[in-house]
């Protein structure tokens, strides 16, 4: 490489960034790898699920040498009623029998491999580094201003982040507003590998991850736990636009989800280690920028908004990956700048990001029906409270009873209505 110049910056260290420079510097492009964090992960908090088809794409065999916590085999949804809990509990031993379909993960130390990966193909990697504007030469993106340092190359591959500074910078889209992101705070608990095993029904290095509705006080949004080695990730996440309306603050409200009797067996006698806040791309398909490129620069994974939440599934780090990975194979197949921006979109096609996305584009609607985070859960678990209780005396018809309780939640007119609108968005 020349002294002042490279054929990529790759700005931010995350899944997203990683992917790409590894990419790129496997293939002999030089290479800067630039995060603000003083390490790649320092940044993130707690942990996640990684689908690990993404790490095979970027390599085969990769996913074996990450560190990865456990495989999940449990798919958990749980309803929250006041002092009640709903869980429906799926196995599968066989998900993904030669490359297991996800593990957990803790991003901290994923993250710091992954930077370490890309160093060892050659590129350099600048931690602590803040990347705060672009430098622009003749309408082109010609490299990155940190303070007062500019550094120049063919082309910027922007992976800071859900509220990506630079994607702003360069005009490809504004600032992120509210009713397009959620606000989730995240909480890593120590327990020891056996205790969270015996809670869970899991053998070693199994693990399960588990959703939740009706613990956020009818704001949309819904809680997740992972199980890791040693410890738990455990989240919330918000509206934000809601969550300012509410009155309360989040981390009561988070407070009280981890205090409930359903969670409180789960978690009871482990160590918070880990406490944070970060915003998460909500809109899925719906909320992709129309531009996310222009001459020598492209946006990747969060910044890009790249995400897929259907209440049942959460992806974003596996999304983050595939479009460093398509960032990375434009470059390589262009012939100039120029070209990269198109052939990026070509990409994210070809390895079928933008079609998994537009399958699910209209989930978001169903969160735009509050009873959903409230009524529906509340139902469910009066529901089975009234078929499972026994206290000695005549019970209630049970159509005549099931139906008080429909209609001490919701009325036949709200059902309707919120049924059509939930059958349209699938």
């Amino acid at each position: 490489m020349s002294d002042d110049k490279f054929d990529v910056i790759v700005v931010g260290g995350g899944p997203a960034g990683c992917a790409c420079a590894y990419t790129l510097a496997k293939q002999g492009k030089s290479v800067l790898l630039l995060e603000r964090g003083n390490s790649a992960g320092s940044k993130n908090v707690s942990g996640g699920r990684l689908y690990t088809y993404a790490l095979e794409l970027v390599e085969p065999g990769m996913y074996q040498r990450a560190p990865l916590q456990r495989k999940i085999v449990r798919e958990q949804i749980m309803m929250l009623g006041e002092g009640s809990a709903m869980t429906l509990d799926y196995v599968d031993y066989g998900f993904g029998e030669e490359v297991p379909q996800s593990y957990s993960v803790v991003r901290a130390s994923l993250d710091e491999w992954f930077a370490a990966e890309v160093e060892a193909q050659g590129a350099m990697v600048g931690a602590g580094i803040l990347v705060d504007g672009l430098v622009e030469k003749g309408g082109k993106i010609v490299g990155i201003r940190a303070g007062e340092e500019e550094m120049y190359a063919d082309v910027v591959v922007a992976a800071d982040g859900v509220n990506s500074l630079l994607g702003q910078k360069a005009g490809l889209f504004p600032d992120v507003k509210q009713h397009a992101v959620g606000i989730g705070v995240k909480e890593t608990i120590e327990l020891p590998d056996e205790v969270i095993s015996q809670r869970f029904a899991l053998k070693a290095g199994e693990g399960a991850a588990r959703v939740a509705l009706g613990c956020t006080e009818g704001i949309s949004g819904g809680a997740f736990l992972y199980t890791n080695q040693g410890s738990i990730s455990l989240g919330i996440v918000f509206n934000p636009e809601q969550a300012a309306k509410h009155g309360r603050q989040i981390q009561d409200i988070f407070q009280d989800f981890k205090t409930h009797p359903a969670i409180l067996a789960l978690i009871e006698g482990g160590t918070s280690v880990e406490y944070g806040a970060h915003l998460v791309p909500e809109m899925g398909f719906h909320g992709i920028p129309q531009r996310l490129h222009r001459e020598g620069m492209l946006v990747v994974g969060d910044a890009a908004q790249f995400g897929i939440n259907t209440g049942l599934i959460i992806r974003g780090m596996d999304l983050a990956i595939v479009s460093g990975l398509a960032a990375a194979r434009a470059i390589l197949a262009s012939s100039s700048p120029a070209e990269a921006g198109p052939l990026y979109m070509r990409q994210l096609e070809e390895l079928l990001l933008l079609p998994n996305m537009k399958v699910y584009a209209n989930f978001h609607n169903i969160f735009a029906m509050p009873r959903v985070f409230q009524q529906y859960p509340q139902l469910a678990n009066q529901a089975l409270q009234f078929l499972f209780r026994v206290d000695g005396k005549v019970p209630e018809p049970m159509a005549k009873g099931l139906l008080r309780i429909l209609k001490s939640n919701v009325s036949f007119g709200q059902l309707a209505a919120d049924g059509w609108k939930a059958y349209r968005s699938l």
